[in-house]
């Protein structure tokens, strides 16, 4: 099984966003955003979800994960 790492944090700060402000833009509940950011290995995630948030920062969904090597 492969792991990711969700760069929302970073593209946050890049953008002068809050997560909260990005809740509000993406549409995604607050809790999901803060969970995905806690967390700093992934297996899984909705999909829906970061979709909407990659939509809302105007980037790409590939911007925002950043594949980690098979533990």
């Amino acid at each position: 099984m492969g792991y990711v790492r969700l760069k929302i944090r970073e593209v946050a700060i890049a953008r002068g966003w809050s997560l909260r402000e990005l809740s509000d833009r993406s549409g995604v509940n607050y809790n999901t955003i803060k969970s995905y950011v806690k967390r700093e290995v992934l297996n899984t995630v909705d999909l829906s979800a970061i979709y909407k948030i990659a939509k809302a920062f105007e980037v790409s969904i590939e911007d925002l994960i950043e594949v980690l090597e098979e533990e």
